[in-house]
């Protein structure tokens, strides 16, 4: 029997959204999982480990759609005054260092170094980027939009302008992108609405590929 939620259930009224809707912890539809890396004004690395966004194409470019960027964050700020932004995408090995970053966010700390991992000069923009991570996309600010006026966070959207790859997880046949040391996805707080008693947290997931759909 499916049951239907317009409004914040009894057992969630008193519960710590953190700033997100009632309704990402209902769905906890999972999100890719990233660090992205920037230099602060006084040219300290920036690291800040990020979900909540979606990647899509055209003939044009390619574009990175972050839904929940802080405006009062060191991650906001330096985009805005730098223009430039490197999304980085780890493996399991590494996460314990990425999640390192949110402990050494300091204005004067280079970031990446602090949390155990290695910092290194993007390719084709301003902004550096983690050696340890299987893949790197180089980004350009676009532009933003509050989702409702006086949000405090916006929807920002970075065309993707170099992508640096590991090969073998380029090749399916050794490592590929996903499983156990590809891509990592954050599933947020996945509670039971009818009885949740306070007890919840995040969760971290790999991908598996299920079915081949053929040649198209």
């Amino acid at each position: 029997m499916k049951k239907e939620y317009s409004a914040i259930p009894e057992s969630m009224r008193t519960m710590e959204t953190y700033g997100f809707s009632w309704m990402d912890f209902v769905t906890a539809i999972p999100s890719p999982l990233f660090v992205v890396t920037s230099y602060k004004s006084n040219g300290k690395p920036n690291a800040c480990l990020q979900s909540w966004a979606c990647f899509t194409g055209n003939p044009g470019g390619f574009y990175a759609i972050l839904s929940s960027v802080n405006k009062s964050g060191h991650m906001y700020q330096s985009i805005k005054e730098k223009g430039d932004a490197v999304l980085n995408f780890p493996s399991a090995d590494i996460y314990d260092k990425c999640i390192a970053t949110i402990a050494n966010n300091g204005f004067d700390n280079d970031e990446i170094t602090l949390s155990g991992l290695t910092a290194e000069q993007a390719t084709g923009i301003n902004a550096p980027r983690i050696k340890e991570c299987f893949l790197n996309l180089e980004c350009r600010y676009l532009w933003e939009r509050e989702i409702k006026d006086g949000d405090t966070q916006v929807l920002m959207c970075l065309e993707v302008v170099n992508v640096c790859a590991d090969e073998i997880h380029l090749d399916e046949i050794i490592q590929g992108r996903y499983g156990e040391k590809g891509y990592l996805y954050n599933i947020h707080y996945p509670i039971n609405p009818e009885n949740f008693a306070g007890k919840s947290r995040d969760w971290i997931a790999t991908l598996e590929k299920l079915k081949d759909m053929g040649e198209y």
